[in-house]
This record gives C-alpha cells, structure tokens and sequence, in this order.
C-alpha cells in the first residue's frame, strides 16, 4: 500500500499535509464546542448570566461549529482529489506497463484479471484513500484528544468510557477475525467472475451454435454463489456493529447519567450545578471517543480487500518484462529485409518440452518464405519470434545482420508488418484502422486508398456509407471475416515494411479473392520479405522458399515442385487438397 500512495506526487503530498492540518482545526473546533457547551449551561443554570452573556456564548458556539462544517467540506474535498488522482496515475502507469509485457506476462496474469487490477481493484485503493482521509486520520485525532479531556473529569465516569472502549476493542477483533479472510478473497472472486463473462461473451456465437447456454449458465452461476456466499458472511458480520455500537453508546450514556445521578445528590449547592454540567461534558467527550472508533472500524474493514487490491495492483506494476528494449536503432549497412534463424530452439513458459528445436533458415531480401504443416507444429511460434512476442530458449534470430534482442523495441516492430491469425480490428473509421500506428505520413489519404486496393479491400470499403471515413464497430463487428482481413492486411502494407507477415492471413479469403491479392501484393510490394503460415497449397505454392515445420522441427525446404517430389509430408498435405489430375499435372511438371 505504500508503494502506492507514493504515487500522489508532490500536489497530492501537499493536500495530503494541508488536510492533516484542517483535520487538526476541525477537530479542536468540535472539542471547543462541547467546552462551550459546560460555559452556557452553567450560565443558564447557576451563574445567572445575562441574555446578552448566553446569547454571545451562543454565538461562539454557532461559530465553532460553522468551522467544523467548513473544515469537513474542504477535508472532504480535498480527499476526493487526492483519491481521484492517486486512481488516475494508477490507471495510467497499469495501462503503460501491461502495453510493456510480452505475451508471457499476460498469460501470467490473465487477461480477466488484469481487468479486474485495472479498474475494481484501483477503485478499492480509490475508495480506502478518500474515506481514509476523513475518518481514519480524524478519528485517532479526536480519539487521543477528547480522552485527554476526558482524564480530567471524575474517575468513576472515566471507568464506563474505558470499560466501553474495552467491549468496543473487543467487538472489532472478533469481526475482524470472522469478515477479514473473506474480504481478502473477494477480489480473486472477482476474477472468476470476470473471467467466465468475458468467456461467455467473447464465445457467445459458438455457445449458442451448440445450445450451451445451460452449461454456461451454471459456470457462471458457479463463481457468482462463491462470490455471493463470501460477501453475505463478510457483509452480515459487519452488519453487527452498527445496531452493537448504537446499542453500545445508549448504554454508555445511561450509565454516565445513572453515575452522575449519584454525584449529584451527594454533592452540596453550587457544586451540584457544577457537577450538571461536567456530566453533559463529559457525555458528549466519551461519545466523540465512541464514534471515532466507529468510524476506524469501518475503515479498517475496508482495509483487508484494499490491502489485496494494492498488493494484486504492485504486482503488476513491479513485474519487470522479460522482453527488453535493446540500443540498436538499424540493421547493418546495406542490409534490408533479411532474416536469418540460427539453430532456434523455443519453448513456453512452464512447457514440459520446447515446441521448437534447431531452427535454422535464412531469407534473403525480396523473398517470399512460406510455412506449412500440421497443426502444432510450430508455424505461428516461428514468425512470432521475429518481432519478438516471445524471446527464443536457445539460439538467435537475426534481422538485417542484428540480433533482434538488440534492437530497440519500436525500431523492431516498425521494420515489421504483421498480420495475425485472428483479425483485430479497433473501434473508430476504416482510415484510423489502417493508419493505426502510421498516422501522420504524408499522402496519407492518397496510400489509405493504395493499401485498400492492394489488400481487396477498396471496392467494399468504397460501397460503404463515408467510405474511407466508414465506422467500424469494436472488434469489427459490423463486418465480415474476410473483410477484416483484408482491412488487417491493408494495415500492414500501409506501413510499407521491408518485411511482411502473414500469420494465416488467407483463410477467411475465396480462392479468386487470395489469388488477386497475392498477385497484387507481388506487383506493389516488391522488393518486400514475406513470410506466409498458410494451410492452403495453393496460397503458398507460389514462395520462393517453403519450409515444412513437423513436431517443432524443420521436415523439408525448398519450392513446390522440390518439395512434391521430395517431401512425404508435404505430398500428403498436397494430395488432401490437390485432385489427383492436379498431382499428376505437378508430377508431369516435375518429370
């Protein structure tokens, strides 16, 4: 916690002092009201003051507590700041360092629960600051102070408040006992919950495809009973101090008033008048006490799950990613496009075994390098290790002659266009798509439309309503799987990279439709690396190199026609595709 709260910065730290200091005022001004109040009611009852003495002690009074109420609203406020900004540069610094991690780290964490650290959690830290500010720094200020005055008084009214804070004392660590390993548990609840809604909401389409809602439905019902359960029992035993405290402050002052009845009858003239007095005084000091440990209870049941939240929120923020930025900002000279893997070997985090191993091939600038093979076989974990989503475990992969450990990470990605599997699309225009991340290059408009037509995407785009100004919904749901596609392909070629990836970029593509693109991105891109994962023969057979991943290994390499005759695997990949004239017009070819 803090760790956090140095966070504030120095206006937050000057607030934090100044709100100390009102603190301090609020609560001398609310004593020196009940000081006042022994003045009047002896004026009133005993000394025989005038109306002109009652009526300016009753302005003092008015006074004082006018300050208080002033000095509550600026503490009030000036902790709704502090907690505002200390949730903001949170949010903020969370939202950096997750854009910092690799695909190892968010795996660590899990998307779900890095939501949950990202909002829910600051909030709770949010929450416990501004409330923090108000009551748990008030009330041992006032707590310490209204004893002291207390102490002074007549030692029988003295035992009640002690024996009251006692039972008080006593009251908090049985509830604390019983709701704190609850709250502590809350927000990992919280992620299960987040979890399997972003599950259900994210697989919505095949869930329905399969009439899963039931089984959906009782996952979800699952985690929300836990969840549920664990907030009744935590929420039901914090219930309990309210009606015990209110219970608790009558009692402690039917007791004052039944002791001063005692005091009182045995006292003689004046001093019962004296001893009325000291008896309201003395009421309303020994409630002050009470209350001020009311209010800390409260902030010290908020603790707990604040203290989780802040530990789950530094963990995030103390995770030092694996991936680092290197000091190269280029290649060697006279070297673009190239790439080279030097007997690679890679396996994930926690992997039992690596899902690559010996890695070794070279592109040369211009060439088009395709993978193929069967599923899990490494395809995907090859290119990725180009941009570095993932670090190899052994050996070295080489851009334009430099590890790519050396370079600097944005000097990496931007030497790079890469298309994934999945097409992600953002939401906002089909201009700040594919734009994104390269806006502000001249003759922007003018290469918009180039990657567009490049890519198979202009003709539909153009049929849109504000064409290249077209909305698009978040996730791109207001458009097809092939044409997110070619929207994500169109967002690599804008960059105009020296090298190409295209992670099974095809798939959602028509034969006709994969054949002009590739014919237009041969014509536009020349000069361009490409490397392809596809499954389609007929997407890649055109490569200049095709490499046959099996098991993690390389199974073959070399062109279609090499690799037909040469490679089993290939062949039968081939053959599940290709009818047998086809294989046999490839055959006569070879032959």
């Amino acid at each position: 916690m803090g760790k956090l709260i140095r966070q504030l910065g120095k206006k937050g730290l000057l607030l934090f002092l100044a709100s100390v200091a009102i603190i301090v005022l609020q609560v001398w001004a609310e004593l020196t009201l009940i000081d006042r109040m022994q003045e009047v009611t002896l004026l009133v009852t005993g000394a025989g003051g005038t109306t002109v003495e009652i009526l300016i002690a009753g302005l003092k009074m008015l006074g004082l507590a006018a300050a208080g109420v002033l000095c509550s609203v600026a503490v009030g406020y000036s902790a709704s700041m502090i907690g505002a900004d200390l949730a903001y540069n949170l949010r903020d610094k969370l939202f950096r360092k997750v854009q910092e991690f690799s695909m190892e780290e968010i795996n660590l964490f899990s998307t779900a629960s890095l939501i949950t650290r990202s909002t829910n959690d600051i909030t709770q830290v949010q929450m416990l600051v501004s409330m923090g500010m108000q009551v748990a720094l008030r009330g041992p200020i006032m707590a310490v102070w209204a004893l002291s005055k207390i102490a002074t008084k007549s030692w029988q009214w003295s035992v009640t408040v002690v024996a009251a804070v006692i039972f008080l004392g006593i009251l908090l660590a049985t509830v604390f006992l019983v709701a704190v390993p609850r709250f502590k548990k809350i927000q990992t609840l919280t992620d299960d919950i987040n979890a399997r809604m972003r599950e259900k909401l994210t697989g919505l389409r095949v869930v329905r495809a399969f009439n899963a809602e039931n089984f959906q439905q009782e996952k979800f019902e699952k985690a929300n009973v836990a969840l549920a359960k664990n907030n009744l029992v935590a929420h039901r035993t914090m219930a309990a101090i309210h009606p015990v405290m209110s219970g608790l402050m009558s009692g402690m002052t039917l007791a004052i008033y039944w002791i001063g009845v005692y005091l009182i009858n045995a006292a003689m003239g004046q001093e019962k008048i004296l001893l009325y007095s000291e008896m309201v005084t003395f009421s309303a000091y020994a409630m002050q006490v009470v209350m001020s440990f009311m209010m800390m209870s409260f902030v010290f049941l908020m603790l707990p799950r604040a203290t989780v939240a802040a530990k789950r929120i530094a963990e995030v923020l103390g995770t030092d990613p694996k991936i680092k930025s290197g000091p190269r900002t280029d290649g060697l000279p006279g070297v673009r496009g190239e790439i080279t893997f030097e007997n690679v070997s890679f396996a994930y985090p926690d992997a039992e075994s690596p899902v690559l191993e010996h890695i070794s091939f070279t592109v040369k600038e211009g060439e088009t390098v395709a993978f193929i093979g069967a599923t899990g076989s490494g395809k995907t974990s090859v290119i990725n290790l180009i941009p570095r989503f993932y670090d190899v475990t052994a050996g070295a992969v080489f851009l334009d002659g430099v590890n790519v450990k050396e370079y600097d990470q944005k000097t990496l990605v931007e030497k790079i266009g890469y298309v994934s599997q999945k097409a992600v699309l953002f939401s906002g225009t089909v201009k700040s798509n594919v734009t994104y991340g390269s806006e502000g290059k001249k003759d922007e408009k003018e290469n918009v439309f180039r990657a567009l037509e490049t890519a198979s995407a202009y003709d539909f785009v153009m049929d849109k309503e504000g064409q290249e100004n077209a909305f698009i919904a978040r996730g791109g749901a207001n458009f097809s799987g092939g044409q997110k596609q070619r929207l994500s392909i169109a967002r690599a070629l804008y960059k105009k990279p020296e090298i190409l990836i295209f992670d099974d970029s095809f798939s959602a593509l028509d034969y006709k439709t994969d054949r002009d693109l590739r014919a237009a991105l041969k014509k536009e891109m020349k000069g361009t690396t490409v490397l392809i994962v596809a499954q389609r023969i007929g997407t890649i057979e055109g490569a200049d190199k095709i490499i046959v991943m099996d098991e993690g290994k390389i199974a073959a390499m070399g062109t279609h026609r090499e690799l037909l005759k040469t490679s089993p695997i290939y062949r039968e990949i081939a053959a599940s595709q290709l009818s047998e004239e086809e294989l046999n017009k490839e055959d006569n070819k070879n032959g």
